[in-house]
């Protein structure tokens, strides 16, 4: 099988569809580039297929599509072939939200529990706190009996009462651990605001009025034209996805969609033609923790510096899909990848080798150690996404290396900043009153240190 797939994908560029200006006959450098980055993919058989488009300052850059939609029947990426897009669909979740702000049907300072029946055990959490990943409430896909009922079609109840007999991971806006429950929620909340469905009430607040025609909620049984099959990678071969019942992604990551479609999307949003700028502000504006901690994480949306260079985005992991949207302000540039495979070259792959191509990756500079790091070391425990992290912390000259428990690789914190903090690429890691936290753009964890 692995023979047959890589004699299709090195066949692929071949069949790949493009609506680049000026391409054809003299392809631009970033058209030349992109093509190499995906036919070695395609070659090595590590994804089946995707689509990229780069538009800036109104001009279309790059519009391409590789790969095949249907390995099993050699099916060439349509132009316009509707993916899975996971997660970045909870930037359509907070936008609806923010328009029930809007209509005065809701407000973000609710608790939640007003429209959604769930025991917090006394806690307030906010629709806020479910907006920006704060609630401290389990997050669903990281609970091992969900995936039993991930193939099922049972009431959307039934994940509720499951994530409502587990603990807390923290206290309401103590901390940011990326939580699909939260937006699951939102989904039934929207629901029950509007007496509409989720997906209906997308289609007629957003998709129809912004002329999103290849947008939609996913469906496993549904033909829909252009739709594009989800693939793994694995060493022996790339294998059809597991089945997933869209009953459960939700509003955390049911829809499907279009490269061409998410532009038409994020910028409208951009523009001032989605929300009123004061909500358009609130949809993109990072919060605070309890005490006084900065966020780099909004509303279904990433708002951080990249190395430099001012950037909104989010991405999309879902069974046999990994997506990437990013919006530079500075810039006007929009960057839209869709991948239809999981493994090491998903749509932020393919979006970080762009991003970089087309801007200057400003790395960080460090300064002088100012600090005694002996009495930094020690071990530092807390919760993180899917589990409790340790990590050892030992000081050597002029620096510090980390161990997580159980792990053989060590690492060293090399870019120290100032104030008690190191740079590891985007993220900060902070190690101050027997604290260690770490500053991610869509987390923000804090590990106790261990007597």
């Amino acid at each position: 099988m692995k023979r047959i797939i890589l004699f299709l994908t090195s066949l692929s560029i071949l069949a790949a569809s493009c609506d680049t200006k000026n391409a054809g006959s003299n392809p631009t450098v970033l058209e030349v580039y992109t093509d190499s980055l995906f036919q070695a993919s395609l070659d090595s058989a590590q994804i089946a297929g995707g689509a990229i488009l780069v538009f800036q300052k109104g001009e279309m850059l790059l519009k391409k599509s590789y790969g095949f939609a249907s390995l099993e029947l050699a099916a060439p990426m349509p132009e316009e072939g509707q993916f899975e897009i996971g997660s970045v669909t909870k930037q359509f979740t907070a936008a609806a939200i923010l328009k029930l702000v809007e209509a005065g049907k809701l407000s973000l300072e609710d608790d939640f529990t007003d429209y959604l029946d769930f025991d917090t055990k006394g806690r307030k959490v906010t629709i806020n706190n479910l907006l920006n990943h704060t609630s401290g409430i389990a997050s669903y896909t990281e609970i091992p009996e969900f995936w039993e009922l991930s193939i099922t079609d049972y009431p959307r109840d039934t994940l509720v009462r499951m994530v409502e007999g587990k603990e807390f991971l923290f206290e309401p806006n103590e901390a940011l651990i990326y939580n699909n429950s939260g937006y699951f929620f939102l989904g039934l909340i929207i629901e029950k605001v509007t007496g509409q469905g989720y997906e209906e009430y997308l289609k007629q607040t957003f998709f129809e009025p912004l002329g999103m025609n290849n947008t939609s909620y996913c469906s496993n049984t549904k033909v829909i034209t252009n739709k594009v099959y989800g693939y793994d990678y694995t060493p022996e071969g790339l294998q059809q996805k597991d089945y997933l019942n869209h009953n459960w992604p939700y509003a955390a990551g049911s829809l499907c969609s279009t490269t061409k479609d998410l532009l038409t999307w994020m910028s409208a949003m951009h523009t001032g033609k989605v929300l009123p700028e004061a909500l358009y502000q609130s949809l993109i504006t990072p919060d605070q923790l309890n005490d006084g901690s900065q966020l780099r994480y909004a509303k279904g949306l990433s708002n951080f510096s990249n190395f430099g260079n001012h950037e909104i985005a989010h991405g999309g992991g879902i069974n046999g899909f990994l997506s990437e949207t990013r919006y530079f302000p500075e810039e006007d540039l929009y960057i839209i990848c869709l991948v239809n495979t999981t493994g090491p070259r998903g749509g932020g792959f393919f979006a970080d080798e762009i991003t970089w191509k087309l801007l200057e990756k400003q790395e960080n500079k460090g300064v002088d150690l100012d600090i005694d790091t002996k009495d930094l070391a020690g071990t530092y425990t807390g919760a993180v996404r899917g589990y409790s992290q340790s990590l050892a912390v030992n000081s050597i000259p002029n620096g510090l290396t980390i161990q997580e428990e159980g792990e053989d690789k060590l690492d060293t914190l090399k870019t120290y900043v100032g104030n008690n903090s190191w740079m590891m690429g985007n993220t900060k890691v902070t190690i101050q009153n027997n604290e260690y936290r770490i500053d991610q753009p869509s987390a923000y964890y804090i590990l106790k240190k261990q007597e």
